[in-house]
């Protein structure tokens, strides 16, 4: 499996195609990252750098070459360890600047972050010459809303915590003319909730799982929170997000003091104040669900193929052998190749009702 290494002005100086062992991992809504493992060659020295990029065919996601480790050891023999990760890492480079409310369509919102972070800052030295927004006309991304207030917060942070909450993916791409391409995007439903497209099953049924764990956990579980923005004691303003009663009312509480009425575009109305409030706690309730994971080892080189049937982001059906079943996104594929072979093997993120 060959590797292509880029300079920092994105022309290919080498193909590697000899190392013991590679790990590259591509990921739905967060970075990805890569690591190879080889026998020291002073020569490989020459171009794999820090900030140089990776590019791996089997991938449309680039890599950048972060870390360089030389292990010297007199009897295993010495070696070089290379890491980093895929380009959605840039993000992590920038932070919303000031105070900003983001009220509306999500896909504009985000456009606006970065507009505001990357691609036509009001600070030159913010911008990212080569950093372009590609929107998408997907329904499942166009109808999606935003209703958050920011202070400073990493920009990747913000953008990862919204895919996260919309199950959609976010990607830069390395294109043809050297832009980096920022994009979202949702996977396609391929479980037994819908009709419209083929199906794709990981089930003993289908002798396409090798091994599995299932578990499922209500320990952490919160249906109602208080949220508690800003103010002192009895006079702190405070909103309620979610119902239950009796046995069944799990509570918690949300620390929402660093959302602030007096904006830099004006004062918030109380109605609009409350909406900040209530996306807090809608959001803290999100990170306290019920807890169902379903994680295996998949053959997808058969029955059902990856880059074919099914791609990073798409929802499937899975199921073990002791009736546990439901759907589940791919949340990130891993690509492992050493003197074992190759293996390809996604990870399932199951979706929460």
């Amino acid at each position: 499996m060959e590797l292509l290494v880029l300079n920092t002005d994105f022309e290919s100086i080498a193909v590697i195609d000899t190392y013991e062992s590679m790990i590259w991992t591509d990921r739905y809504n967060s970075y990805g990252d890569f690591e190879i493992f080889f026998a020291m060659d002073t020569q490989l020295l020459q171009y794999l750098k820090e900030d140089y990029y990776l590019w791996l065919k089997d991938s449309e996601h680039c890599m950048i070459i972060e870390d360089i480790k030389i292990n010297a050891d007199t009897e295993e023999g010495n070696h070089l360890i290379v890491t980093g990760r895929s380009l959605e890492s840039i993000l992590e480079r920038r932070i919303i600047w000031g105070q900003r409310i983001f009220n509306g369509n999500l896909q504009n919102g985000i456009q606006t972050m970065l507009n505001e972070c990357i691609i036509s800052p009001s600070i030159a030295d913010r911008k990212i010459s080569n950093f372009v927004f590609v929107p998408s006309a997907d329904p499942k991304i166009t109808s999606l809303k935003i209703d958050n207030q920011y202070t400073g917060d990493c920009l990747y942070d913000v953008i990862k915590g919204l895919c996260e909450e919309n199950n959609i993916g976010f990607k830069i791409v390395l294109t043809d003319e050297n832009k980096f391409a920022f994009s979202l995007y949702a996977g396609v439903d391929r479980s037994y909730e819908q009709t419209e497209n083929p199906y794709v099953v990981f089930s003993p049924n289908f002798e396409n799982i090798i091994n599995s764990n299932y578990y499922s956990s209500r320990a952490s579980f919160r249906n109602v929170t208080l949220v508690a923005g800003e103010g002192e004691g009895a006079a702190r303003r405070t909103a309620i997000v979610g119902s239950a009663s009796g046995l069944d009312r799990r509570e918690l509480f949300t620390d929402a003091r660093d959302i602030s009425s007096d904006t830099e575009d004006g004062t918030l109305s109380d109605a609009e104040y409350m909406a900040q409030l209530r996306t807090k706690g809608l959001k803290n309730l999100a990170d306290h669900i019920v807890t169902t994971a379903f994680e295996g080892e998949v053959e997808v080189t058969r029955l059902f193929k990856y880059g074919e049937d099914f791609f990073i982001g798409d929802i499937v059906q899975i199921a073990n052998e002791y009736g546990n079943e439901g759907s589940a996104y791919i949340s990130e594929l891993v690509i492992s190749n050493s003197e074992e072979g190759l293996s390809i093997y996604p990870t399932f993120k199951t979706i929460s009702k």
